[in-house]
């Protein structure tokens, strides 16, 4: 048995990319009439959570559904990763069962051991480097807004976490143009910035990383922000809120974009701190856009990884 995983965007060609943005816009049009065709039929999804998720568990548990399998939440109450039991022993017994796994964890390893020892595909649903499907449904959203990634060009204000990254490299696989605002001490990891740079060699894309805030926004066609403390980044959320206050997505600090710039920010937003509700609110805001196109995304790429798996 073969199969591929999608645990970072690196995982899937431009061309593989494009093609699941294709098949989510198709799948998404079967939603007003509710009638899915059943791609997934009778299969079953393990989805691993080791961090609590409003998007991500109703998305993927919907989709599924949707497509007319089915899903088990397991909570780390139930699973404990490393913990209660191996990895290698976990991968093992989720392939006697399931069909996909989703895993929502810290490490990036819990993702790539869990890859290497199942035999079932596994995509990345959040770790701490990473966040690629949220990347697909931010450029998925984009890419309904203008039909066409050429030319374009988006601002990042704030931490380079884990979903700048993966905006990041996915700019680089499809050749577009990305500027990270943010303080220094904040700036994207080093060796994953490589790798993407690497990448737009190969393709044509530009990625800046900058502390310069007016020079990231000037002329780009979205800015878009995430949270200045994520999970497990509690303790420094007093000192970041100092630190990350220039970067704060409001009116002024858009003033260099374009007229009809778009709003993006992946949620949950901590309104007043990163973005204001004049922005939330905004009608060049897509945020809920973004928010829906987990869904469609995700179906594709389970859809996608089904479609590979040789038995």
């Amino acid at each position: 048995m073969s199969k591929r995983d999608f645990r970072t965007i690196f995982d899937f060609s431009s061309e593989e990319i494009l093609h699941v943005f294709n098949l989510a816009r198709e799948l998404k049009r079967e939603v007003p009439q509710k009638r899915f065709v059943r791609r997934l039929q009778d299969k079953v999804l393990a989805m691993i959570f080791e961090k609590p998720s409003l998007r991500t568990r109703c998305t993927f548990e919907i989709a599924i559904t949707q497509m007319g399998g089915s899903a088990i939440y397991l909570g780390p109450g139930e699973i404990g990763l490393g913990k209660r039991e191996s990895t290698y022993d976990i991968a093992k017994n989720l392939e006697r069962w399931f069909d996909m796994v989703m895993i929502r964890t810290f490490a990036q390893k819990n993702v790539d051991d869990l890859g290497q020892y199942c035999s079932l595909p596994v995509i990345n649903a959040l770790s701490d480097e990473f966040h690629p499907c949220q990347a697909m449904a931010d450029f998925l959203t984009i890419l309904e807004k203008r039909e066409s990634f050429d030319g374009f060009k988006l601002a990042y204000l704030g931490d380079g976490d884990n979903i700048c990254q993966s905006l990041i490299d996915l700019t680089a696989r499809l050749g577009c143009e990305i500027r990270v605002a943010s303080p220094e001490a904040y700036h994207p990891h080093p060796e994953r910035l490589a790798r993407a740079r690497e990448e737009a060699g190969k393709t044509g894309a530009k990625i800046l990383i900058t502390t310069d805030l007016a020079e990231a926004v000037e002329g780009v066609d979205a800015v878009y922000t995430d949270v200045w403390a994520s999970m497990g980044q509690e303790q420094e959320a007093e000192i970041r809120k100092q630190v990350f206050q220039i970067y704060q997505l409001n009116a002024e600090s858009i003033r260099g974009a374009k007229p009809d710039c778009w709003i993006m920010h992946d949620l949950p937003a901590h309104r007043g701190e990163e973005i204001t509700d004049e922005m939330m609110d905004s009608p060049r805001s897509i945020v809920f856009d973004q928010a829906e196109n987990r869904l469609h995304v995700q179906k594709a790429i389970m859809v996608y990884l089904d479609s590979l798996v040789t038995r």
